[in-house]
């Protein structure tokens, strides 16, 4: 099984759609590996999570799109995460990861009507994505 975790400095980073890094856990060789994402942002990271043969996604926080978007590629979620990348990655390993399933990032919500947030020129503190 190959997981990714969202990384910054060792820890779950908690904002999915802007993860610089991704660190790569196979569980099989116990190899790890950290692969930045080049800006791929929201949509485009489950194609390059996928393109890299990862089986499950370790985040905190996560918004709705990209929720859709890896679970049409297949990626098994694990959101809501906080902490050591390392002990997460175990805790999946052996069944006891805490994560909140229903995790979203609500600073998605945030704004009035007809405003689009894909580019994410707006709310560039992303209050609310902390995998609460």
């Amino acid at each position: 099984m190959k997981i990714a975790v969202t990384y910054e400095n060792g820890q779950v980073f908690q904002h999915f759609g802007h993860c610089k890094l991704f660190c790569l856990a196979d569980t099989e060789t116990g190899s790890r590996e950290l692969i930045d994402p080049m800006g791929e942002g929201h949509g485009a990271l489950a194609g390059f999570l996928q393109a890299h043969g990862v089986d499950a996604l370790i985040c905190g926080g996560i918004g709705g799109g990209a929720r859709v978007a890896l679970a049409q590629a297949g990626i098994t979620l694990y959101p809501g995460v906080t902490g050591d990348v390392e002990a997460a990655i175990a805790a999946l390993q052996n069944g006891t990861l805490n994560y909140n399933p229903d995790t979203v990032c609500n600073h998605h919500h945030d704004h009035g009507e007809g405003h689009s947030c894909g580019s994410h020129a707006c709310g560039e503190d992303k209050h609310g994505c902390g995998g609460n």
